[in-house]
């Protein structure tokens, strides 16, 4: 049988197969009123129909831990009962279809207060428009030249950010959620003090590399202490910033080395699997996309932390899919845009791979 369809297991929880669904934001939630980040009925249709589909774990997009922390105005939260209870409905017809849902918590940081995607490509929303506000960041650079200067957190503040996703992670638990990913990619609050690129402080959460991932070890702290010790934490880092890969030697960034060091402060402190990415936290970084362009960066954690991982970016095609788990570059792929395209990829793959998966009872005459 193909490894995409082997069963994975992490602490207690057993995964059914490697095809895993990737957080991706639908910008769908209500921007304000009593409904505020509430998941709704495109968010269940969404996520139910990939667990339909095959998929073995199914992370909701980025769900912010506080109302500043959304990237959009129109971005799941998980900062209050409200939202908790959205969420039931959709975990429980997950778990009903054999799917592990996941939850990825979320801040945005200096990258907050954005337009949707297909508004003006995302645009920064000005804290004085309707439903803008003014970002926070590590220090008070912009993401952008168009970007809003964010405010530079304080230690108070950095302190309530992390009782925020601890606070997040028992709502999620509430919710059902059987898996919590934490975000550090993608040029997201955790990302912003990681790298040096947007992290300019001299105190104790900047500077060397020590300083610069002390914010991220005390959120995955704090998560680990209040999450179940027989379920998964998963964190979701950018491996790269792309400047030194790239030849921009002028600027620092976050790199493959730091990202290894990282990752085994993060084992040690109870992350069960990494989640690589690579980018986001600069605009006008070289990026050389094309299929299986940050699996090697997954590949050399799993080697040098000895680690879990999964891989993620342009992995389109099931024999892709399972050469990267044969070659043991990875333990599982996170699948993003041809979920998208197409609900029932996992099934499609088991069909030209020769693997199995359950089929919903009322698909059994198909």
């Amino acid at each position: 049988m193909s490894t995409l369809f082997e069963p994975l297991t992490l602490r207690s929880l057993t995964i059914p197969n490697r095809i895993w669904m990737a957080a991706m934001c639908q910008y769908s939630a209500a921007p304000d009123g009593d409904r505020t980040g509430v998941p709704n009925d495109w968010h269940f249709t969404h996520l139910a129909a990939r667990a339909t589909g095959g998929a073995g774990l199914i992370i909701t997009e980025a769900t912010a831990v506080s109302p500043e922390g959304r990237i959009s105005p129109y971005d799941l939260g998980i900062w209050n009962d409200a939202q908790a209870e959205g969420f039931r409905r959709i975990t429980a017809f997950l778990k009903s279809q054999g799917t592990v849902p996941g939850i990825q918590l979320a801040h945005a940081g200096r990258k907050a207060s954005t337009e949707r995607t297909w508004v003006d490509r995302g645009a920064p929303i000005a804290p004085s428009e309707e439903h803008g506000w003014t970002p926070v960041g590590p220090s008070a650079a912009p993401f952008g030249p168009a970007s809003t200067t964010p405010e530079e957190l304080s230690d108070e503040a950095i302190s309530r950010i992390v009782e925020d996703f601890a606070d997040a992670a028992r709502r999620a638990l509430d919710a059902g959620f059987q898996v919590a990913e934490i975000h550090g990619a993608h040029g997201y609050l955790i990302h912003q003090f990681l790298s040096p690129h947007s992290n300019q402080r001299t105190d104790a959460y900047g500077g060397d590399f020590a300083g610069r991932i002390r914010f991220a070890l005390e959120v995955v702290e704090a998560v680990r202490a209040v999450w179940p010790a027989d379920l998964p934490v998963f964190f979701r880092v950018s491996a790269t910033d792309w400047l030194q890969e790239t030849g921009d030697a002028d600027r620092e960034g976050w790199t493959a080395d730091e990202t290894v060091r990282l990752a085994k402060e993060l084992r040690a402190r109870g992350v069960d699997l990494l989640d690589v990415s690579t980018g986001g936290n600069v605009p006008d970084a070289k990026i050389p996309v094309g299929p299986d362009y940050q699996v090697p960066y997954a590949s050399r954690v799993r080697a040098e932390a000895d680690m879990p991982v999964a891989a993620v970016g342009l992995i389109t095609e099931p024999d892709q899919a399972q050469a990267i788990l044969a070659s043991e570059k990875a333990d599982a792929v996170l699948l993003g845009r041809v979920l998208l395209r197409d609900p029932y990829w996992p099934r499609h793959a088991a069909t030209a791979l020769g693997g199995t998966m359950p089929t919903p009872v009322q698909y059994h005459r198909a």
